[in-house]
């Protein structure tokens, strides 16, 4: 299974009788799993499904749900409502029973707001918009599962990169270890060079001198700690990107454990080649960070 991406779009058509819609689904990362639905009126009753089909198929990301229906297909005859037209009758009679006013026409009359309705929207029976509800309800499935399908390619793209990320991480982590600058060898002579420097070169240092400077120094300087986490918050990351589940939350505090440990190695960087390491080192991090935003 590969690793999920936040990011994905999908778009499903149905019809049921003569109504037709489609489905419009897009996603971007997030904290959670946030749907905003955008319906029709008269379809209110079917968000609370749509939603529990939603978190069936995601589990995380800012989803923007939009459904389009077109019921152009559909016959429209419309009737008058007689008892809409009694009331505007009776409302005209006593008008005129108060002051001369001049009749109304008839098509004045019939486009008043009521007195004119589509009898197919007010005959739908409770059956009919269930039935419609139900197909509603299982088109939007077919376009859950595309969403997802489309974060799986995404993500399956997103893995290879973090990966290349982890890999280089863990390279630079070796070539830090590996680093001739941390050898206490390497430490004595740089601090004979320095005490030299400060002191000048008639002043005698003792070996036994230096040998203890270096070993303080050496101590403090010691990254033996730091890239063993660091090689085994590697190992943790490569598990993680190999796991079924939704993974995103825990890279995110992976990461913010491998920014800690290579900051400590920077502080601890006394020789310009394992600072450059350590910079390297960071900012392969932070592409990985911003890489991961993005994962389920």
């Amino acid at each position: 299974m590969p690793l999920n991406s936040m990011t994905g779009f999908a778009r499903v058509e149905g019809a049921h009788g003569a109504v037709r819609w489609h489905w419009e689904l897009r996603s971007v990362n997030g904290k959670g799993l946030d749907a905003r639905l955008r319906l029709p009126p008269g379809m209110d009753g079917i968000e609370t499904t749509l939603r529990t089909e939603l978190a069936r198929h995601l589990k995380r990301g800012n989803c923007q749900i939009n459904l389009v229906l077109d019921r152009a297909g559909e016959a429209a005859p419309l009737r008058v409502n007689r008892a809409a037209l009694q009331v505007v009758l009776d409302a005209i009679e006593d008008l005129q029973n108060k002051m001369e006013v001049m009749p109304p026409q008839p098509e004045s009359i019939l486009a008043l707001k009521g007195v004119l309705e589509n009898a197919e929207e007010v005959e739908e029976s409770e059956e009919a918009k269930a039935e419609l509800g139900e197909a509603l309800v299982a088109s939007f499935g077919e376009g859950a599962r595309a969403l997802a399908a489309a974060r799986a390619q995404e993500g399956a793209k997103l893995e290879a990169i973090l990966r290349d990320h982890v890999a280089e991480i863990e390279r630079l982590t070796r070539d830090a270890a590996a680093c001739p600058a941390t050898a206490p060898g390497a430490l004595q002579a740089r601090l004979r060079d320095q005490l030299r420097e400060l002191l000048g070169d008639t002043t005698t240092i003792t070996d036994d001198r230096v040998a203890q400077e270096a070993a303080l120094l050496a101590t403090r300087a010691d990254i033996r700690e730091e890239i063993d986490r660091l090689i085994a918050h590697v190992e943790q990351a490569r598990e993680l990107l190999a796991s079924k589940d939704a993974v995103g939350r825990r890279l995110d505090f992976l990461t913010q454990e491998f920014n800690r440990e290579a900051n400590t190695l920077c502080s601890k960087a006394a020789d310009v080649s394992l600072t450059r390491i350590g910079l390297d080192l960071k900012a392969v991090i932070d592409q990985f960070r911003e890489q991961i935003q993005n994962v389920e």
